[in-house]
């Protein structure tokens, strides 16, 4: 790998905004933070004052600043195609919070700009890069279950307004239980299983209205505008099928997150929410399922490994892992679900991906390329 840094700036201060600082500034040795913006300019100095060398500054500027070479966009979902095509425009490669634009439509003009730009593209979840997917996807690779033939995935809670301080998107277009939770479940899908062909899924709005009962907005009343229960059914391209349920609708079950089923065993793979375990896997003759030790680096909250794996990339010239192709692919996969929903047939996915390359065993943390 080529030595240095890379000067990265951040555009959205918000709630998800304080584990990307910490790790970035405080792990990840490749990346050196040096700004920040927010519409709100009291919560970019806020956030830069506790980093010392991260400069608040508005976010043309930040723009405009020609050292920054990765802007780290985690702005809500109906910002996130704006924001990025700005970056773009400016010669930054841009690494995206999920998911990667509302519509089809962005996300298409986003990759197609950034290949004119030549500049990277790519965006959360990174969770995949994590120990505990990175130790599932070397397990399936090693043989341990055999062929994947099918898969199964299940994200059930009852909403966010309990607790989040400005919960209200979640229930608007690019919100819901698909598009909020799902790109966890489904990148971590692509990366074990590999890409889907098609999908056939059923939708529905179970409250139409949702009360806020977090501070500070305790009592206001949301009309939801998308479904808040999906339940879809995954081709893909290998010949496994996969089964996948998102819900803002369900007050308590015990199901699994992910599991994943081979022609010689089953795979227990962790909440792909977080970064490391359990693994569990159980095989043909075995009474009890088996915890299998962690094979990689990264079990801790990591997020922004995503935004190193880019930088690394840009120093290297090799591909980066979260990258937009599979960031799209996701997103193109979610909208098919609400369209078979609403068109009551199959619906044949147009995009497609190479699964992300694993990482290399024996990293150190703070570093991904030996």
């Amino acid at each position: 790998m080529a030595a240095g840094k890379v000067k990265v700036g951040v555009i959205g201060c918000g709630n998800i905004s304080g584990i990307y600082f910490d790790r970035m500034v405080n792990v990840f040795e490749v990346l050196d933070v040096v700004a920040c913006a927010d519409l709100d300019m009291s919560r970019a100095e806020t956030k830069a004052a506790e980093f010392p060398g991260v400069k608040a500054m508005s976010v043309k500027d930040l723009l405009a600043d020609p050292d920054i070479r990765i802007v780290v966009n985690l702005t809500i979902p109906n910002a996130h195609a704006e924001v990025a095509l700005a970056a773009v425009e400016a010669g930054k490669c841009v690494h995206n919070e999920k998911p990667l634009t509302i519509t089809r439509k962005d996300g298409l003009a986003l990759l197609k700009l950034a290949a004119e730009k030549q500049v990277l593209v790519g965006g959360a979840p990174d969770t995949f890069l994590g120990a505990g997917l990175q130790t599932c996807r070397k397990i399936i690779e090693d043989g341990w279950i055999g062929e994947p033939v099918a898969a199964v995935a299940f994200m059930t809670c009852h909403g966010h307004e309990s607790w989040h301080p400005a919960p209200e998107f979640y229930y608007k277009v690019g919100g819901g239980p698909m598009f909020d939770m799902g790109p966890y479940y489904l990148t971590a899908l692509v990366s074990l299983v590999g890409p889907v062909k098609r999908v056939t899924g059923s939708a529905r709005i179970t409250f139409p209205q949702r009360i806020i009962t977090s501070e500070p907005k305790f009592g206001t009343v949301v009309d939801v505008e998308v479904p808040t229960h999906v339940a879809g059914i995954l081709d893909f391209a290998n010949g496994a099928v996969g089964t996948i349920v998102t819900s803002f609708d369900v007050w308590a079950a015990m199901l699994p997150r992910i599991e994943i089923y081979g022609t010689e065993g089953s795979l227990s793979v962790p909440d792909p929410n977080c970064f490391g375990g359990p693994v569990m896997l159980k095989r043909p003759g075995a009474e009890n399922w088996s915890e299998m030790a962690l094979s990689h680096v990264y079990a801790e909250n990591s997020r922004g490994i995503g935004v190193a794996d880019m930088a690394y990339a840009l120093l290297s010239g090799r591909p980066h892992r979260a990258s937009g192709r599979l960031c799209y692919h996701v997103l193109d996969i979610m909208h098919a679900f609400h369209d078979a929903s609403g068109k009551g047939k199959h619906v044949n996915v147009e995009s497609t991906c190479e699964k992300p390359a694993p990482l290399p065993l024996g990293l150190r943390e703070g570093c991904l390329d030996p």
